[in-house]
This record gives C-alpha cells, sequence and structure tokens, in this order.
C-alpha cells in the first residue's frame, strides 16, 4: 500500500499536536513532616489538578498509618505498647515494617527502623562544643536493634520487644508513599509525573516536549548550587548527604546520619545518589551507604546491579557504579 506526502505531513502534524496538547502542573505541600512537589503532565489542566488532590489524598492516608509523630498511627500504637504487648496492624503496615526488617539484615544493621529510640545526644544546630563521652553515646543506642522487632504474619501483629524501643519509617516511608503514587497515577492514565519528597523523587514519563526530565544533583561542598544535571525518565533518585548537618571536632567531619549500631555519626562519604526501579529501596540504599562508608557500600550495591550509585567522598572523589548514566556537570 502507497501513503501520499499528504498523509505523512497529516500524520505529522497530529503527533504534534497531540503532544502539545499535554499540560504540565504543580504543587508543592508539607505531608509527612517534609516537603512534597508534586508534577503531573496530564491532557488538560482539570485532569492535572484532580489528579495531584488525589496524589495528595494518598500520601495522607499513608501518613495517618505510618506516622510515629500522629499520634493515632498505627505506628504510634506499635511504640506506646513497647515491652507491653503485640499490636494488630493494617497489611500494608505489616508489609512495609517487614521490608525494613530485611533490609537491615542485607546492611547488617546499617539501616533500622528501630533507630527512632536513639537518645539524641549529637546535636546539629551549632551548639555542641565537644564530642559526646563513650558512655553517653553507648548509652544512646540501648534500645535500638531490629532483631528485637517480632512479627507475627498469621496474626498480622508487631511486638517490639524493649520497653523504650520506637520504631519511624521516616524517609523509606516516603519512598514507599512515591511509589504508591506513581502507581495510582499510572494505573490512571497520567503517563509523566514526579513525586519529589524532600529531594527524594519518583520519575516516570518525559516532559509535554518529549525530552527527559532534567533532575541536577546538589554540590555537597556548596550546597546551594549544582554539581551536575542528569536526564532521568522512569526511574527513582535519593539522595543522602551530610552536607546541611554536620559538625567538624579535630578536623574531622561527622554527620547527623547515625550508625545505629555504634552510636557515631557517618564519616567517609558526604554524598550518596541512589538509582533504581523503586523510591523505597533506593532511599534505604542511599541511607545505609553513609553510614556503611564507601568500601561496604560498594560491595553492598554491587549485588543490586539494578541500583545505580553515585558516592562523593568527604575529600570530593567521586566514585560511581559503572551503569551509572551520564550526566552533565556544572562549572
Amino acid at each position: 500500500m502507497k501513503f501520499s506526502t499528504t498523509y505523512y505531513i497529516l500524520i505529522l502534524l497530529l503527533c504534534s499536536f497531540y503532544t502539545q496538547a499535554q499540560v504540565l502542573r504543580k504543587r508543592t505541600t508539607v505531608l509527612m513532616g517534609g516537603r512534597f512537589e508534586i508534577t503531573l503532565v496530564a491532557k488538560d489542566s482539570l485532569t492535572a489538578e484532580q489528579s495531584i488532590d488525589e496524589v495528595i489524598s494518598e500520601i495522607s492516608r499513608i501518613e495517618f498509618l505510618i506516622s510515629d509523630w500522629k499520634s493515632t498511627s498505627q505506628v504510634s500504637e506499635i511504640n506506646q505498647n513497647a515491652g507491653i504487648r503485640p499490636v494488630k496492624v493494617h497489611k500494608e503496615v505489616f508489609d512495609l515494617t517487614k521490608r525494613a526488617i530485611h533490609l537491615s539484615q542485607i546492611t547488617n544493621g546499617a539501616f533500622d527502623i528501630s533507630f527512632a529510640a536513639v537518645d539524641k545526644i549529637w546535636k546539629f544546630d551549632g551548639s555542641m562544643t565537644a564530642m559526646p563521652s563513650e558512655e553517653s553515646i553507648k548509652k544512646s543506642i540501648e534500645k535500638i536493634g531490629y532483631k528485637n522487632i517480632i512479627l507475627d504474619s498469621i496474626n498480622s501483629t508487631v511486638f517490639l520487644k524493649l520497653r523504650g524501643m520506637k520504631i519511624a519509617f521516616g524517609a523509606l516511608g516516603e519512598g514507599y508513599a512515591t511509589n504508591k503514587c506513581q502507581e495510582i497515577m499510572q494505573a490512571k492514565g497520567i503517563q509523566s509525573g514526579i513525586i519529589n519528597a524532600t529531594g527524594d523523587m519518583s520519575v516516570w514519563g518525559t516532559q509535554p516536549n518529549g525530552k527527559s526530565w532534567n533532575i541536577g544533583l546538589t554540590n555537597p561542598f556548596h550546597p546551594k548550587d549544582l554539581l551536575a544535571i542528569i536526564a532521568l525518565k522512569n526511574t527513582a533518585i535519593t539522595t543522602s548527604g551530610s552536607y546541611e548537618k554536620f559538625v567538624v571536632f579535630n578536623g574531622k567531619r561527622y554527620s547527623h546520619i547515625i550508625n545505629p549500631i555504634t552510636g557515631y555519626p557517618a564519616t567517609g562519604l558526604c554524598s550518596v545518589t541512589i538509582l533504581g526501579p523503586n523510591a523505597e529501596i533506593a532511599n534505604g540504599f542511599s541511607t545505609s551507604a553513609m553510614v556503611l562508608g564507601k568500601k561496604e557500600a560498594t560491595k553492598l550495591l554491587n549485588n543490586f546491579p539494578n541500583y545505580q550509585y553515585l558516592f562523593i567522598t568527604d575529600s570530593g572523589k567521586i566514585i560511581k557504579s559503572k551503569n551509572f548514566p551520564k550526566y552533565q556537570r556544572k562549572k
């Protein structure tokens, strides 16, 4: 069958029209104790705005289940009954807890949701003038230990064995929420967007012009500037770093990210960026890598080829996985 030149031009014009018909809408709000920026591309403004409302509603629903600062949440009930009794929870909460414990296992405790029980003796507000004592550091982590979280899959209960234990999902919960929202949006036909939870993002599709989304990587030594710009679509990207909250004693930089096993801040890496298919897992890996340091973190992440990494050491050296995508360095 032969097609005329006019027919080809018509097809091109129609494709151009449908591309241009897409609209982008963005909204910023505070959810789960942090800043969420929701960007969606839809066929019209009304669909985009209604879809953003749905995203906010879904994040709020998850927040009321897992936020440890809401006294009526299921996580708060678990914490209130530490050392007393198991608490029956929604399957969603149970499964998230189970995945968090698995993450603790594969990172040898570098990640631990029971870190919420830490006695915060490290201050990163400028008030610290000396290192905490070894004794106080040891005492601060007495109630931490994922092995003391008991799960009962038959009854769907979570039990913290020790009084004073606490769990909190933090950014892991935000990663879970961004995953869920992306799934919901794609199921209803929203084929492009970004759910940005305080810098940890789920990215899918393309911009209305068909180009990939441009995501900036912060320069850890000059946090107001970008180190690089990376073009992404259909991935999650998370970054953990010490560049906003840290202290320096005897010329050594101590991050606000605390090793849950030792009670000491992470050192050696000032930024870890992870790319991969799942924002929840990527966030767990970025936090764990900061704690583990470049050698052990590299060994861990090389076991998960679907996730790519870029480390920046305290001295400014960049270490990245072989499959980390190309990026544009900023001067």
